[in-house]
């Protein structure tokens, strides 16, 4: 097995690539209108030819988790704004991976200030890319590099870009908690659970297998060996009760679980 490469290696995530290309995908494949008219990430990935036949990218095969995808992105960013709206003007992304919300929407821009927090490699190559197609890192985009590997706080580095902690803001975390140990992610809400009063925390998990829904099993699964196949592979999953004790335990005064029907929906 080729080991993955340095976190300093110039190059993205193959998670956050296929969470992309999936993103696109559904623009292509899925009833008009989309739910998140995105692109970008495409644009970004610049796959080779033929990445549509790819096997993680089968139109039947990966449906549900593409509405997943496409759901949680525009659920969160639907809250973003909402919260802009009410003053609320930092929005933290963890494991930002090719995210697009800054390029698709400049209109935000007088309003918030946007922190992508991810590995320096990812951000790296992110950074490139964005002045390769014309499109440039925004003065309201801070992108943080961090060294997850070597225990680099990733609260300092948001802090030393100029994230206000006396502010309150909206804080993502997506597609991150299979990654980390439970207790890393109970450390992770902990610090959250700090953040000024007003702030909103989202977050997704994976569900224990027992509790997929038996079509998207498959899904699951080849998700998983590609996930170890790239070396992160997927070590915690929970269920919706214990997600929410957890943040009921790092200190969060209110927590609620939100499926993905109910954001599909």
């Amino acid at each position: 097995m080729t080991p993955p490469p340095p976190a300093d290696a110039e190059e993205p995530d193959k998670t956050a690539v296929r969470t992309a290309l999936w993103r696109a995908l559904h623009v292509e494949v899925d009833a008009a209108p989309p739910v998140l008219d995105d692109t970008v990430g495409l644009q970004l990935a610049a796959p080779p030819d033929g990445w549509r036949e790819r096997g993680d990218m089968h139109p039947e095969g990966t449906k549900g988790f593409r509405a997943s995808i496409v759901a949680r992105a525009r659920f969160i960013e639907d809250l973003v704004v909402e919260r802009a709206a009410a003053g609320v003007d930092q929005y933290v992304l963890l494991g930002a991976g090719l995210d697009t919300l800054a390029q698709r929407r400049p209109d935000l821009g007088e309003r918030i200030r946007v922190f992508e927090v991810d590995q320096r490699g990812t951000q790296a190559w992110k950074r490139r890319r964005l002045d390769e197609v014309g499109i440039g890192v925004a003065d309201w985009l801070r992108l943080v590099p961090v060294d997850f590997e070597s225990g680099e706080s990733w609260w300092d580095g948001l802090v030393d870009a100029g994230f206000d902690t006396g502010r309150p803001a909206v804080v993502a975390s997506t597609g991150v908690s299979m990654y980390l140990t439970k207790e890393a992610t109970a450390a992770t809400l902990r610090q959250l659970a700090a953040l000024a009063p007003g702030s909103t925390v989202v977050m997704t998990f994976l569900l224990t297998t027992e509790l997929v829904d038996p079509a998207d099993r498959p899904g699951l699964e080849m998700s998983a060996r590609g996930a170890a196949a790239a070396g992160t592979p997927f070590i915690s999953f929970f269920s919706p009760a214990e997600i929410t004790e957890l943040a009921l335990r790092a200190g969060f005064r209110g927590a609620e679980h939100v499926s993905s029907g109910t954001v599909a929906d």
